[in-house]
Parts: structure tokens; C-alpha cells; sequence
């Protein structure tokens, strides 16, 4: 029995991505990809499918604005439709619920996540393949769950993976210098004008401070803490980038191209990352160039 899946994201990485974690773990499933909203529809129009699995920011038809099309197709109304998105604050988790959202799953994720929240879709449409290899479970952080983030402001937690060190201790450990330990993240001001910017990343299990060295519209290299679990090469990445006034934050996807110790310690605390960016969205872009701009003045 085939299983048939449309994915849609912009971002060609995390689009061949799902394809793949789909095709390897899924028996019988048959993928069809789509880059935007727009073409999503057209291939909804050639093709009847199981699941949907859609970005939420993307240009042209957003994923929002997609989701709403298909709720009114009576021949896709009933068809489950993830929401793939860096963001998951309950507020935009909510909106998209009432939307019309199946479930949804945060940026970065790792396969078994994305596999758990497939296999919870089909059960519920009675196509759960019975020889489908089971993925690992995963400790429920209660941030993956829609019915904790509807249900009330206070059960839903602020983050998808407790951050590691962040805040003034993270970013002192980085730039060399000591941060009192009852240090506020503000608190590292005056080093902050020595460097570049200052960022978070999301990877699947951990979240870390990061200094940022350099950065095009194409990637990010900056100064990140040893942490665990350590990241690997390949693996998603969400660099969340925030203007000095705090006014506006960039969550952009990428992953890890590259990482090296940065001394022969090999209990070292200080690694260099590289990030490459795969979004496709000109806002984005916009948000980048503002920022480099800003940066180097």
C-alpha cells in the first residue's frame, strides 16, 4: 500500500530532507515536493495525497495562506497538514491551529521527531504501515504538543531545548571574559561592542550562545560553546538573530557546513561553526542585508 506525501519549503535542504527521512522510514511512501504555496496547489491539483508537510514562512503563498486553500478543497478539507516552522510561540502555534493545523513540528528537528509526528497522522487516518520501523521515542518536552500549547499560557515553556549556558555566563565564556554569576544577559554590554553580533542556535537537542565573526546573505561563521550533546556536520541548524534596539528577530534556517576546534586543547570549551543558509525569503534576505550593513559601520 503506498503512502502518499506533499512536501513544501523553499529551503531545497530541509525539502530533501523530509524526502528522504520519509523514503527511508516509511514503507511504501511516495513523496511530491513543491517550493512554495503556489505550486503546492498546482500539484494538489495533479495529485490526491496523504499527508502534507508545510513551511510556514515562505514567499509568495505563505504556508498559512496554502493551509487555508486546502481546508476549503472538499476533496482535501480531512487531510492532515504539519506545520514545519522556526518559530513556536504559542501565540503563532494557536493561530495556526485555528488554521486548520494537524500538528506541527519546530525547526530544527531531528528524523525521529519528524517520523513520531507522521506516524501519529497516519494512525489517526488508519494508514499506519504495519511493517514501519518505530522511531525512537522521545522524551516529551511538552513544546512539541498542541494540546499543551492550547491549553493554557502557563504550560507552554519558552523554549524547544533548554539553552546551554546562555546568557551573560555563555557569551563571558566566549569572549574570554567573567560574567557575575547572578549576571543578567544585558549585563555583557561592553564586550558585546568588540565583537560583531551576538546570536542563538537551534540544533535539534541543544540551543548555544554564539559570537558572530562574519556573515553574507549565503552563511554565518561565528564562536559557539562546547556543549552536549555536541552537533554534527549536516545538522539543521535555526540561527536566531536579534537587532541591538531588540525590535526585531530573524529565526533563519541553515545547517552545519563546517565546525573545528579552535585550539589543541582537547578539552577545548570554544568551537568554530559555520552555518549555510537555505532559505529562499526575500524578507529575510532584507533582514540580513540590514544587518550586515548595520554591523560593519
Amino acid at each position: 500500500m503506498s503512502i502518499k506525501f506533499l512536501v513544501v519549503d523553499d529551503a531545497t535542504f530541509i525539502r530533501d530532507m523530509v524526502k528522504k527521512q520519509l523514503r527511508d522510514r516509511v514503507p511504501g511512501a511516495v513523496v511530491f515536493d513543491a517550493v512554495d504555496g503556489n505550486r503546492a496547489v498546482a500539484e494538489l491539483k495533479k495529485n490526491k495525497v496523504d499527508v502534507i508537510l508545510s513551511d510556514w514562512e515562505m514567499p509568495g503563498m505563505s504556508g498559512e495562506e496554502f493551509l487555508r486553500w486546502v481546508r476549503e478543497q472538499d476533496n482535501f478539507k480531512d487531510v492532515p497538514f504539519i506545520m514545519v516552522t522556526s518559530r513556536g510561540d504559542r501565540d503563532h502555534v494557536v493561530k495556526a491551529v485555528q488554521a486548520g493545523v494537524s500538528d506541527f513540528i519546530t525547526k530544527p528537528f531531528s528524523s525521529d521527531e519528524l517520523i513520531k509526528k507522521v506516524f501519529k497522522q497516519l494512525k489517526k487516518i488508519n494508514k499506519m504501515p504495519s511493517s514501519a520501523k518505530k522511531a525512537t521515542p522521545a522524551k516529551d518536552t511538552g513544546f512539541g504538543s498542541i494540546d499543551v500549547l492550547t491549553a493554557s499560557p502557563s504550560a507552554a515553556p519558552s523554549a524547544k531545548s533548554k539553552p546551554n549556558s546562555a546568557g551573560a555566563e555563555g557569551i563571558a565564556a566566549l569572549t574570554g571574559q567573567t560574567a557575575p554569576k547572578s549576571a543578567a544577559p544585558k549585563a555583557t554590554a561592553q564586550s558585546s561592542k568588540k565583537i560583531q553580533g551576538k546570536a542563538q542556535l537551534r540544533f535539534p537537542n541543544v540551543t548555544v550562545p554564539c559570537i558572530i565573526k562574519d556573515m553574507s546573505l549565503q552563511a554565518m561563521s561565528g564562536l559557539m560553546q562546547r556543549c552536549n550533546p555536541l552537533p554534527t556536520l549536516f545538522d539543521q541548524a535555526v540561527v536566531d538573530i536579534e537587532t541591538e534596539t531588540g525590535t526585531e528577530v530573524a529565526r533563519v534556517n541553515g545547517y552545519i557546513s563546517s565546525m573545528s576546534a579552535t585550539d589543541d586543547n582537547v578539552d577545548g570549551k570554544i568551537i568554530k561553526v559555520n552555518i549555510r543558509f537555505v532559505d529562499n525569503d526575500p524578507e529575510k534576505f532584507e533582514f540580513l542585508s540590514r544587518y550586515i550593513s548595520q554591523s560593519r559601520m
